[in-house]
């Protein structure tokens, strides 16, 4: 997997001096500014501290079966050009390294739904999905029922791990980050429905240790 997160700090610099810093205990293996510049700071096939408590699928561990990429965000205004075309470049890079396919390049949030919102409402996810590094469902009808329990099976199936509140979050993070709040609504199944049918992620079946 690939896993995407914001730093949540004032600068790329900070965000640097804390990820190198023994004392943190927090890595990952790349890092990219606003200006779009790249760090490289954990060789790819080394484990990272980037994904803290989290699951996807049948995998416990994701800091074990993925490469973090850090990018410098407040978490509450959008991402730089520049700095998105550099996450599309490594993004392009990496997944053809290692074969990752678009379904699991994932955000911290969908990995860590209780703890996490990171990379957050602002991300561009539909951008990475036009250029073929991210998952869109297609064909999403806005007219399923509502209902709760098909809802959270989609959302297993998709890779989902945990609570129905958390995961509604996590899923309208990544596919309608302007929504908010209860209650469920029959677009949020429609979204996570098309996904579990075109990406589904059972047991870790996609996963390799």
């Amino acid at each position: 997997m690939v896993v995407l997160h914001y730093t949540a700090m004032a600068s790329a610099e900070a965000a640097l001096a804390r990820l190198a810093s023994p004392d943190h205990e927090v890595s990952a293996h790349y890092l990219i500014d606003p200006q779009g510049r790249i760090w490289a700071m954990v060789a790819e096939e080394m484990r990272a501290w980037h994904a803290g408590v989290a699951a996807w699928g049948g995998v416990d561990d994701v800091n074990s079966h993925s490469i973090g990429i850090e990018i410098q965000n407040d978490g509450s205004t959008s991402f730089q050009a520049a700095q998105m075309s550099s996450v599309e470049w490594l993004l392009r890079d990496i997944s053809e390294r290692w074969r990752i396919t678009p379904e699991r390049v994932l955000g911290h949030s969908d990995v860590a739904p209780a703890r996490k919102s990171d990379p957050g409402r602002w991300f561009d996810w539909l951008r990475l999905a036009r250029a073929g590094l991210a998952a869109w469902p297609d064909g999403v009808l806005s007219g399923c029922p509502v209902d709760r329990a098909e809802f959270m099976l989609c959302a297993e199936r998709v890779g989902y791990r945990g609570e129905f509140r958390d995961v509604l979050t996590a899923v309208r993070l990544r596919f309608c980050p302007w929504a908010v709040g209860l209650p469920l609504r029959g677009a949020d199944v429609a979204i996570v429905k098309a996904a579990a049918a075109q990406f589904p992620c059972i047991d870790g079946e996609n996963f390799t240790s």
